[in-house]
């Protein structure tokens, strides 16, 4: 039997999926107008792009939170998928589990941390925090250094940030730097 594996991370199709979720979680940021009000709480999202979909040996259900499968099953399905995306922001809480073939989980989830799982405590010396991150944050540092996770996206609710996490490193945004050199402002 040959040993067949897909490098994840460098997969084109999981890259798209990838970039699709930054390029929401953007649009998300950028279309909420109330950073700048004090106390605010702005949109937040959480995204998890996992290899394997047996996902329960690291993550518990957040209660009633839900993917509005109903409306949106993939992130390929582009308005329906920012629509769900801009609601979920607002009303729900929890990681979204994402497949490596674009689709949703229903279920939105709470990751546990670093070393719940034997085998593990080697994985939390691949982790660094910044000043900046928050709790969900440092969960999608930690969650991305996982085996089965290929990237993790969040949408900071204090700031607009966003960031993208693979292997414990950190790509991120504030938000006037989001949206590039296309951006119209």
């Amino acid at each position: 039997m040959s040993h067949l594996a897909i490098e994840y991370g460098s997969h084109d199709r999981v890259r798209e999926i990838i970039d699709r979720l930054t390029y929401c979680t953007e649009h998300v940021s950028r279309s909420f107008d109330g950073w700048d009000e004090p106390h605010a709480k702005g949109p937040g999202l959480y995204f998890a792009v996992v290899a394997d979909r047996e996902y329960g040996a690291y993550a518990d259900a957040m209660g009633d939170n839900r993917w509005p499968r109903g409306g949106c099953r993939s992130v390929f399905e582009e308005d329906e998928f920012v629509e769900a995306a801009e609601a979920v922001s607002l009303e729900q809480d929890g990681g979204i589990v994402v497949a490596a073939d674009g689709e949703i989980e229903s279920q939105m989830v709470r990751f546990r941390d670093l070393g719940t799982r034997s085998g593990e405590s080697d994985l939390v010396d691949d982790v660094s925090y910044e000043p900046w991150m928050g709790s969900r944050h440092m969960s999608a540092i930690e969650t991305s250094v996982r085996p089965e996770v290929v990237a993790t996206v969040t949408l900071s609710e204090e700031t607009g940030r966003v960031s993208i996490f693979r292997d414990g490193d950190a790509e991120s945004m504030e938000r006037d730097e989001l949206g590039g050199p296309w951006r119209v402002d």
